[in-house]
């Protein structure tokens, strides 16, 4: 396993762990990822310092694109959590398995312009009021599945699809994959 792997599993366990200052815990990961980087292993555009600089100049727009998306994603995000809409949903649902799936379609549409970790989030405090805290594992996976089905078809919900965009990467050439991230 490559060792910037390693690092970016520990950056996401940083983060898990240190959930009260996330950005610090990120951008210690980040720090730590292209210093190891520039001392051992170098970038496709040369080594060392020069070599990242080179990197950064050459990546910068899709940084810049990928910077403006998950600080729209968190904008967003917040919007909708403040504006009490999650815990008031619940209210509106059927109190029987349909409630259920109503709200795995509403945690679909909303990661179609949501990013899909929010979507999520939003899904599990709604669940957690429509079944009164007693949510099973396995409908928190179908949380989670459904937010990423939900944002694969959409440049808004989902930072992939839209980093693929920006690639050149046409809708039809991986139209398979987002029918099966659907089902």
């Amino acid at each position: 396993m490559p060792v910037d792997f390693l690092l970016f599993g520990l950056t996401l366990a940083g983060v898990a762990v240190f959930h009260k200052c996330t950005m610090r815990a990120a951008l210690t990961g980040l720090v730590t990822v292209i210093i190891y980087k520039i001392a051992f292993t170098g970038f496709k555009t040369g080594e060392g310092v020069m070599g990242f600089i080179s990197h950064v100049g050459h990546e910068w727009v899709i940084l810049v694109n990928l910077l403006c998306l998950l600080m729209g994603f968190a904008l967003l995000s917040q919007h909708f959590e403040k504006s009490q809409l999650p815990l008031a949903l619940p209210k509106f649902l059927p109190h029987d398995w349909k409630g259920g799936f109503v709200l795995l379609v509403m945690v679909w549409v909303l990661s179609s312009f949501l990013d899909n970790i929010a979507a999520a989030l939003i899904g599990g405090a709604m669940a957690h009021q429509l079944f009164r805290g007693k949510v099973h594992l396995g409908y928190l996976a179908a949380i989670v599945a459904a937010s990423n089905a939900g944002g694969s078809w959409s440049v808004l919900g989902d930072t992939t699809t839209t980093m693929m965009w920006i690639g050149g990467v046409a809708p039809s050439q991986v139209f398979e994959a987002i029918i099966a991230a659907t089902v």
